[in-house]
């Protein structure tokens, strides 16, 4: 009898597509659990089929007969730890075995980054369900450092002269697909997923300057003032509070600390962000 596939979820986005390329790559037969299956990869060994998070129905019947998932977190929205939930119920439902999920650094319920506290909330109800679980706590995204640049070349916000070590998706998805592909041996662990070193926002501005060969500062704001730059976006207040809790997680010192997982797990240097920036061209 064949093995089982694996589920993986967020396949039609950067990280989760990046792990279930690597899986495809492999030969590893995989289901894509997505909101779209017209939008999924075409993967050698990969089905895709429609399961929005909060559809419990449609995610228990697509994770039938699926010993491990990877779930990868819902768009950010008001009810996403709800989404979260559902969706677990419904891999608990399906019997899947083990579960890996995508987590934040520093996942607490007083987080000072309001998003992190929906990761805590999630992580706390995989736990309350009994499922066997594997966490990757991912720092911010080195990928995303030119999208803090506003067109004034400035970054703007409250971190102060506080540190994140920003995190390689490539090396998250290598992670991720290691650990996918023996998941017992990293049942009930959680792992902080880091780039090398810790940046000041001063540091990141001067790395993509160095790199893009474009004028780039940060510009450090108050909580006050990070709230009123960006009131003119039209978000949502929750949304706007994620923003600036972002950098007064910075300030805080919460994303400062610098793991030794991926080069533990992965037998190489983690990668760095000028690294990150030059791979993208």
């Amino acid at each position: 009898m064949p093995p089982a596939p694996l589920a993986i979820t967020g396949a039609t986005g950067r990280l989760g597509g990046r792990v279930a390329r690597r899986l495809a790559d492999a030969g590893v037969a995989q289901r894509l659990l997505v909101r779209d299956p017209d939008r999924a990869p075409r993967l050698p060994g990969a089905t895709a089929v429609r399961a929005p998070y909060g559809d419990a129905g449609a995610v228990r019947a697509a994770l039938e007969g699926a010993a491990t998932v990877l779930m990868v977190s819902a768009s950010e929205s008001p009810d996403r730890v709800g989404q979260h939930r559902t969706f677990v119920d419904a891999a608990v439902a399906a019997g899947v075995e083990h579960l890996v999920y995508v987590s934040f650094a520093g996942a607490a319920p007083d987080a000072t980054f309001t998003l992190a506290r929906d990761h805590g909330a999630t992580e706390e109800h995989v736990r309350a369900r009994g499922l066997t679980a594997t966490f990757l706590r991912d720092s911010l995204y080195a990928d995303f450092a030119p999208a803090l640049v506003g067109e004034d070349g400035a970054i703007r916000g409250p971190a102060g002269d506080g540190r994140v070590a920003l995190v390689a998706q490539d090396d998250i998805a290598d992670v991720a697909a290691l650990v996918l592909r023996d998941p017992a041996a990293h049942a009930g662990r959680t792992y902080d997923l880091t780039g090398p070193e810790a940046l000041t926002l001063h540091e990141v501005a001067a790395t993509l300057a160095a790199v893009t060969g474009r004028a780039v500062r940060y510009v450090p704001e108050t909580p006050e003032e990070a709230h009123a730059s960006r009131a003119s976006y039209g978000a949502p207040d929750w949304q706007v509070d994620a923003w600036v809790s972002t950098y007064t997680a910075i300030a805080a010192g919460e994303l400062a600390a610098v793991s030794s997982a991926v080069p533990d797990l992965l037998g190489r240097p983690a990668t760095t962000l000028e690294q990150v920036l030059r791979a993208a061209g």
